[in-house]
């Protein structure tokens, strides 16, 4: 018998698989479950007392640690790898490098792209590969897993440069390499960010022949078009699945912009059509209507070529700026679209009072057009502003949410409320995702069964992201748990207040060690680095 480090008793066990609930007690031995006692009717409970810890779990419902299936963290869990907003919120596991941008390969362009953001974090070291990198975070010490796919942005980056152009079939020979070599040191599949350069510069072939060299793998995509391109950006997602043969994952689906609200039925209809034939097709949403990205992604496609250099130049030039205002205004004409852009974080100590505020309301405290203000601050903040959208609605978010096979991401980095990430007023998403998902939506608006909600954001996740013996409570797994009372879990975090952690939940427990104990953090960091989801 086993020694048991850890014993959880008389709590009611959600397993993770979609079954109903039991109650019983789980013992733990060293970072694995050693077994799970259900309790039954006229039978003494086994015990497990010997155990060194015990943590009385009468009324709290127990999981699988939850997996963020849409996290940045590459670099600030560099920065500060207590990531205290997503312990506290239960996250046990992240899958990083969404987007296009992960932490490697960072070489040339690439690496010289990151530089403001590694030296911003107060990131000394410097690393070229998955290799390097994974060792620095190790040393490093984190709370939770980290697991992550490779970059189609790094990747290109690394090859091409920021230029505005279609790759060689040497150059995506090269690619392909490095994208082999990420996958042997560990990267779980490949991500496209097809919205930022240079990701937006690559046509569907490069990314089906990417998408063969990893085909076993998955491949997850912040598609083209979120809005007014919304079909045909879901139909080359689904076209790359089905010639490479790869799974495909959309990353944050939604339909963006009043004007496109409509186009959710068709969304659905065409993924849900995939799945019928045989193409993997899953998804990713956070459980809130406001999106975040930089500022600057609402410049035109163009203005992104060459770099952020050549951006800049663009934005200091009075007939460039001229020509961008034209097209934004031209696409955007309608006077309250200024007032669904928020400013979340500036990095001038004089531009600091705009965070938290509407371009239409800044605008018209400096008495100036908004769409002057945007350029003004991203030519003075050097691109290194973000922002929240509002644009999304409530009806939509419910339907995606429901889709069996949609998962919960945060679409955020990890974030602490102190220290090198305690930064401007970013989205609360970075505190507040995964108890409210399970608070608002399951529990008072009852989308669906607790059973169902806890198999969306454990086991699910890591059946599609390929990640080992996690995402289930049974013999032998790892030990990544959470308890919560289900009657007080919901978010705290606000736009306003980014930072206030959620309640509900009391214990946090990654590869057999508690990272929350009774609702604090224990300063405990037991988390891995998960290579190829090992």
């Amino acid at each position: 018998m086993k020694k048991i480090d850890l014993l959880i008793r008389g709590g009611l066990i959600y397993d993770g698989t979609g079954s109903e609930p039991f109650e019983g007690d789980i013992g733990i031995s060293g970072d694995r479950i050693a077994f799970i006692h259900q309790k039954t009717a006229g039978r003494k409970q086994k015990a497990g007392t010997g155990a060194d810890i015990i943590i009385d779990a009468k009324d709290m419902a127990v999981s699988p640690g939850f997996i963020d299936t849409h996290a940045h963290s590459e670099f600030t869990l560099l920065a500060d790898p207590r990531a205290e907003g997503k312990i506290s919120q239960g996250i046990t596991t992240e899958i990083n490098g969404n987007c296009g941008l992960s932490a490697a390969p960072l070489l040339g362009e690439a690496l010289k792209r990151r530089e403001d953001d590694l030296k911003e974090l107060g990131i000394r070291e410097r690393w070229s590969d998955f290799r390097e990198y994974f060792k620095l975070l190790e040393k490093r010490g984190i709370s939770m897993n980290f697991a992550t796919l490779a970059g189609h942005g790094n990747i290109r980056a690394c090859i091409t440069g920021y230029e505005d152009r279609k790759s060689t079939i040497s150059e995506i020979k090269k690619m392909r390499i490095l994208l082999k070599k990420s996958v042997r040191e560990g990267a779980i599949g490949l991500s496209t960010g097809l919205i930022y350069p240079p990701g937006l510069y690559a046509d569907t072939e490069e990314l089906i022949d990417l998408s063969c060299a990893c085909n076993e793998l998955i491949y997850t995509s912040h598609m083209r078009s979120e809005g007014d391109r919304l079909i045909e950006s879901i139909e080359e997602i689904i076209r790359i699945g089905s010639e490479s043969g790869i799974k495909v994952h959309i990353s944050h689906i939604k339909t963006s912009g009043d004007k496109n609200w409509h186009k959710i039925d068709k969304a659905v209809s065409l993924i849900e059509e995939a799945r019928k034939k045989k193409t993997p097709v899953t998804c990713d949403r956070y459980p809130y209507t406001a999106a975040s990205t930089d500022l600057d992604a609402v410049l035109p496609d163009w203005v992104y070529e060459g770099g952020s250099e050549e951006e800049l130049k663009k934005l200091k030039s009075p007939e460039v700026k001229e020509k961008i205002k034209r097209a934004i205004l031209s696409e955007h004409p309608e006077k309250d679209y200024w007032d669904t852009i928020f400013i979340s974080y500036a990095s001038l100590r004089k531009n600091r009072w705009m965070e938290g505020k509407s371009l239409g309301r800044i605008a018209d405290r400096i008495n100036a057009e908004p769409v002057d203000i945007l350029l003004k601050i991203l030519a003075d903040e050097k691109l290194r502003v973000g922002a929240i959208f509002s644009s999304m609605c409530e009806e939509n978010l419910r339907r995606f949410l429901s889709l069996p096979y949609v998962t919960i991401g945060t679409d955020s980095s990890a974030r602490s409320a102190d220290g090198p990430t305690y930064k401007g007023k970013p989205h609360p998403r970075g505190f507040g995702s995964f108890p409210r998902f399970l608070g608002q939506y399951v529990r008072d608006n009852s989308l669906m069964s607790l059973s169902e909600a806890i198999h969306k954001i454990t086991m699910l996740p890591a059946q599609i992201f390929n990640i080992h013996k996690r995402g289930v409570l049974k013999n032998a797994a790892f030990a990544d748990i959470v308890l919560f009372d289900y009657k007080r879990i919901i978010d705290k975090a606000t736009f306003d207040k980014p930072f206030l952690k959620p309640d509900g939940i009391d214990y946090v427990i990654v590869n057999g060690k508690t990272v929350i104990w009774e609702g604090e953090l224990t300063g405990i960091r037991p988390g891995r680095v998960l290579r190829n989801g090992r």
